[in-house]
């Protein structure tokens, strides 16, 4: 399920793919709705009814890039949808319109000393799909048409997995699982659109669910790699879910903090926090929604996330099965 979420396509405002593969694996599990925007809300009958509204969710799109222009010789020039380092772009194959594109940029040997101490700007890079002219190009791509990594769904080395979009198909991959499951509170399920380019489906839900209490399922940036240390590693692959006490979008609920961490070691449960103060997800306006929410955090350690290939470790996502399951036990 999470290989087959992960290669369907669906930028911010182009989540239209994903959102019917959510509504198939739900539609028999709970009541559901679509919103305006294009967010799925649904709503999963418990044993008991809380006293308080409970919501958990996850976003449905992905990075990715959208046409702008295109030149005289048939080159794409692209703009990226969501936060993406144009470092990790260079030469990686890309899909238009289910049609074959390379990532290219000025050939190294061509640079002057200044080009090689800095990364290329978007504008200065395009996307080749073997057209020889803008009229050829335009047969397959127009203005406004979305570019996606295309990226393998590999399982490798001890446990690791390698995929485009997993931030934030584990989430909604979680949000599954808990949905197929006997709950003993009732709950409500976002599956929330535009994410990466401002949290705005999120804004919508929760002003539609008016929640008490709200659970971000994400993926957040690892950065266990050789030369880090310290609190620069800001997570570590392997050592389970990743609960947030502070992002930049976002100060979590303290009296939620202390419950998640208390409930992961009263169940022998895997669980760390976030030694960086970075990034941000859906919590930054779920928030501040409305009447308002608590919110938490939970998410799955990721490395090179926001790439083509970005690596998770599986024990991770079973050790957040888990927490999810006794901490939604718990929390009310």
């Amino acid at each position: 399920m999470l290989k087959e979420l992960c290669l369907l396509n669906g930028t911010s405002g182009r989540e239209a793919a994903v959102r019917d593969y959510v509504i198939n694996q739900i539609k028999d599990y709970c009541e559901f709705s679509v919103d305006s925007l294009g967010s799925v809300i649904a709503y999963k009958k418990g044993e008991f009814e809380p006293e308080k509204k409970i919501m958990l969710c996850a976003h449905i799109d992905e990075v990715g890039f959208i046409i702008n222009y295109i030149t005289d010789d048939g080159y794409l020039k692209i703009c990226p949808v969501g936060g993406i380092d144009p470092r990790v772009v260079i030469g990686r194959r890309v899909s238009v319109n289910g049609r074959l594109g390379v990532i290219g940029s000025k050939a190294v040997h061509l640079l002057s000393s200044d080009e090689k101490k800095k990364a290329p700007s978007f504008d200065k890079l395009y996307v080749d799909i073997g057209a020889e002219s803008r009229e050829e190009a335009e047969k397959y791509a127009a203005l406004g048409d979305t570019v996606y990594f295309e990226s393998e769904y590999l399982e490798f080395g001890n446990g690791y997995i390698k995929s485009k979009a997993l931030d934030d198909r584990l989430g909604c991959y979680l949000l599954f699982e808990l949905i197929k499951s006997d709950l003993k509170y009732s709950a409500y399920f976002c599956f929330n659109v535009q994410e990466e380019v401002g949290l705005r489906g999120a804004a919508c839900t929760a002003y539609s669910v008016k929640p008490d209490i709200s659970i971000v399922l994400e993926a957040t940036t690892a950065a266990d790699l050789d030369g880090v240390s310290g609190a620069d590693r800001c997570c570590v692959l392997g050592e389970g879910p990743v609960i947030s006490f502070m992002d930049r979008r976002t100060i979590y609920d303290k009296s939620l903090y202390n419950a998640a961490m208390e409930c992961a070691k009263a169940n022998g449960i895997k669980a760390q926090t976030k030694t960086r103060i970075a990034g941000g997800n859906d919590a930054g306006a779920i928030q501040t929604s409305g009447k308002g929410s608590r919110v938490l955090a939970i998410s799955l350690p990721c490395r090179y996330i926001h790439s083509g290939a970005s690596v998770v470790k599986k024990n991770d996502i079973e050790e957040t099965k888990k927490f999810l399951k006794a901490f939604m036990d718990c929390i009310l």
